[in-house]
């Protein structure tokens, strides 16, 4: 993704070494966007202020869920995934976690690195850039998976589900624009071939492909409904625990859901040994 930033850090502290002093933190803020995370700076400096989705975002969802999150994360590793300017990411350290941060773009892990030395976490946050499909060739595992607002925007949304279900110990907060309605239909156990009636019902897990654009942007791949949503979680071997929010999805690994997998372990295996063989 290309960001309409026509100067970079960079070339802003060389200016102003050129004119003999150090630019303030407005300045390099504004030198490093756009910004999609409102992040508050030591000061009362804030990022973006005006945010386009309105209020203080990320943070006013951070509110919703922060109380589903243990107060105390010491000794916990955690995976925050896309984490763009890294506010997620700086929260759950502030618990004492020890977060890497993943993102594939460089504009917003070059505003993630910086944020991170203006708050003092720098030794509690790492940002690497990698897909969420790099994760198959490691094989890290982390009490605490971030997973939100990325899986619409993946042409292998469940690819990535499956592999992050695999290497979370604890809990997964998921994420994801979704279909209207929280209706759930049921049972979905079987359907006849001859009487596929049933998929129609508005409950019935399903996932709506978006060919062109949502909003403007050509990334938004996919919108599940609620039943979908929930379906995926355990298929993918998780159990939904609770949802702090719109669209919010608190998970924890389970057992009994975790034998669901079976019937597509050689499709996975398969898949991530090509990732891993880098083919």
């Amino acid at each position: 993704m290309q960001h309409p930033s026509s100067v970079s850090l960079s070339d802003t502290v060389a200016a102003f070494d050129a004119a003999g002093r150090e630019p303030s933190v407005r300045e390099q803020i504004e030198a490093l966007g756009p910004w999609f995370h409102n992040l508050h700076l030591p000061g009362g400096v804030q990022t973006t202020p005006e945010h386009f989705l309105g209020g203080d975002f990320p943070n006013f969802k951070w509110q919703e869920i922060r109380p589903f999150v243990p107060e105390d994360l010491s000794g916990w590793r955690v995976l925050d995934v896309g984490c763009n300017a890294g506010f997620y990411s700086f929260e759950l350290a502030r618990r004492g976690a020890s977060v890497l941060g993943i993102d594939v773009d460089e504009h917003y892990l070059a505003q993630a690195r910086w944020a991170a030395k203006q708050l003092g976490l720098g030794a509690q946050v790492e940002f690497r850039k990698m897909q969420v499909y790099d994760l198959a060739r490691t094989d890290a595992s982390f009490d605490l998976v971030w997973f939100m607002g990325v899986f619409y925007h993946l042409r292998y949304p469940l690819l990535a589900l499956d592999l992050l279900a695999e290497r979370t110990r604890r809990m997964l907060m998921f994420q994801t624009l979704t279909m209207p309605g929280d209706s759930v239909y049921g049972p979905v156990e079987d359907c006849s071939i001859d009487d596929r009636a049933p998929l129609l019902e508005s409950g019935w897990p399903r996932m709506a492909f978006i060919e062109h654009r949502l909003a403007g942007d050509p990334t938004n791949w996919w919108a599940p409904n609620h039943a979908g949503v929930e379906a995926m979680l355990r298929s993918s071997g998780l159990r939904v625990e609770a949802r702090p929010g719109h669209e919010i999805y608190l998970c924890v690994p389970d057992a009994e859901a975790r034998r669901g997998r079976a019937m597509f372990e050689s499709q996975y295996a398969a898949a991530t040994g090509a990732i891993g063989e880098g083919r």
